[in-house]
C-alpha cells in the first residue's frame, strides 16, 4: 500500500483505505502462468474480430458483472504476495472480499456502499463508508479520455496454461502515466495476467491468477472474515459535510486528467474532517488529502515524497494545510498536482492572471 515518509498513524489509515489497502493494481516477474477457470465459467457470446480497446471494455464489463473466486500473485517493490478475491454480483449488490494468504491476515471486505479493513498487526478494524475506489484490486478501465493520452495495440495472442489469450497494451503519451500489458482470456474477457510498466518499458509490479473459477452461485459465508476480531479496536472514518471539500481546485493539470470526486471524511481520533479530492486521466487516478495543519513552529514542513513500486506520494504545506497526493503514477505526477492546488479563490484568481 502507499505510504508517505514520517506519516502519523491517522494518516497512514486514511491512505490505506483510500488506495484500497490492497494489492493495488500490477506487478513484475513474467513467466508465471494461470489456471484455467472451472467448468462453470460461462464464455461470452461469440464476437467477431474485436478492436484492442474493446477487449478492455469487455474485461471491464466482465469484472464488474460476473462472480468470480481466484488467488493470485502479486509482486509489488521486490515483495510477493499472495491474495484471494472474491467478487459477487447479486440483485444489482457488489460484495467483495480480499484475503492475504502470506501469514499477515490482512481482508478487506465491501459489502455495498461499506469498506471494512481487517488489519491484525494494529489489532484494529477500520471501517469506511462510500469508498472510492470501484474494485478491491484495481485493473485499467477505458473511458472517452483514454485514446486521448494512451496507445491501446495489440501485440499478439498467448497459450496460458492451454488458453487463448490477446495481449493488449496501453501505452502512455507521455511521462505522467504508467503503461499497461494485459493478458486477456478469449473465452471470459477475465485480465488473466496484468503488468504495470515504466516509462522505459520495464515491468514494476504484475499480477498473476494461479486459479481463477466464476462461479454462478456465492455463499454470503464467503464474505465474513477468517480471522478472530476479539479485542480489535474498531475505527469508523465516516463522510463529514465539508465546505472545506469546496475550497480547493487545481490551477493546473497533467494533460488528460480532471477531478471526479470530492469528498470528506472524519478520520479516526480527529475531529476535523480530511477532505479527498480524485483525478483521474480514466486509467490513472490520483488521490489528494487536505488536512488543516495545527501551528507547530514558525517553519512549515519540508515537502516529503516516497515511492513504493508503482506507488507514489508527495505532501507539502500550503494556506496551513498538509496536501498529500498518492497514486500509481510516476512520482512527477503526485509532484506536480499537489503543488497546484490552491484554496478556491487563490486558484480562480491566478487562473485568470494567466
Amino acid at each position: 500500500m502507499p505510504r508517505a515518509q514520517r506519516t502519523n498513524g491517522r494518516r497512514l489509515i486514511t491512505l490505506a483505505v483510500a488506495c484500497g489497502a490492497t494489492a493495488g493494481a500490477l506487478a513484475q516477474t513474467p513467466a508465471q502462468r494461470t489456471t484455467a477457470p472451472a467448468k462453470e465459467t460461462a464464455a461470452l457470446p461469440a464476437h467477431g474480430p474485436l478492436e484492442p480497446a474493446q477487449w478492455l471494455k469487455r474485461m471491464d464489463q466482465a469484472l464488474m458483472t460476473r462472480n468470480y473466486d481466484g488467488t493470485f500473485a502479486h509482486w509489488h517493490a521486490g515483495r510477493v504476495e499472495m491474495l484471494r478475491i472474491i467478487h459477487r454480483v447479486q440483485d444489482g449488490a457488489v460484495s467483495e472480499r480480499l484475503a492475504s494468504l502470506d501469514g499477515s491476515g490482512r481482508e478487506f471486505i465491501r459489502s455495498g456502499a461499506t469498506l471494512s479493513c481487517y488489519l491484525p498487526d494494529r489489532r484494529t478494524v477500520l471501517v469506511e463508508q462510500n469508498p472510492q475506489q470501484p474494485s478491491l484490486v484495481g485493473f485499467p478501465t477505458v473511458s472517452d479520455q483514454t485514446a486521448s493520452n494512451y496507445e491501446i495495440r495489440e501485440v499478439g495472442r498467448a497459450r496460458l496454461n492451454r488458453h487463448d489469450t490477446h495481449v493488449i497494451t496501453v501505452a502512455p503519451k507521455d511521462e505522467f502515466r504508467y503503461g499497461y500489458r494485459l493478458w486477456i482470456d478469449d473465452s471470459t474477457a477475465m485480465p488473466l495476467k496484468t503488468q504495470l510498466c515504466d516509462a522505459h518499458g520495464q515491468v514494476i509490479e504484475q499480477i498473476v491468477f494461479a486459479s481463477l473459477r466464476l462461479p454462478t452461485h456465492i455463499a454470503d459465508s464467503a464474505f465474513r472474515p477468517e480471522i478472530s476480531t476479539d479485542g480489535f479496536q474498531r475505527l469508523h472514518s465516516d463522510p463529514a459535510p465539508s465546505t472545506a471539500a469546496l475550497a480547493w481546485n487545481a490551477m493546473r493539470l497533467p494533460p488528460g486528467f480532471r477531478m471526479t470526486v470530492r469528498s470528506a471524511q472524519v478520520l479516526p481520533g480527529s475531529a476535523n474532517a480530511v477532505d479527498q479530492i480524485v483525478f483521474t486521466d480514466g486509467f490513472a487516478s490520483v488521490s489528494v488529502f487536505v488536512e488543516r495543519q495545527t501551528a507547530s513552529g514558525d517553519q512549515p514542513p519540508a515537502p516529503e515524497s516516497a515511492t513504493l513500486g508503482s506507488s507514489s506520494a508527495f505532501s507539502t504545506v500550503v494556506e496551513g494545510h498538509k496536501i498529500t497526493a498518492v497514486g500509481e503514477v510516476p512520482p512527477a505526477t503526485v509532484q506536480f498536482i499537489a503543488t497546484q492546488l490552491k484554496p478556491q479563490d487563490q486558484a480562480s484568481s491566478d487562473q485568470r492572471a494567466h
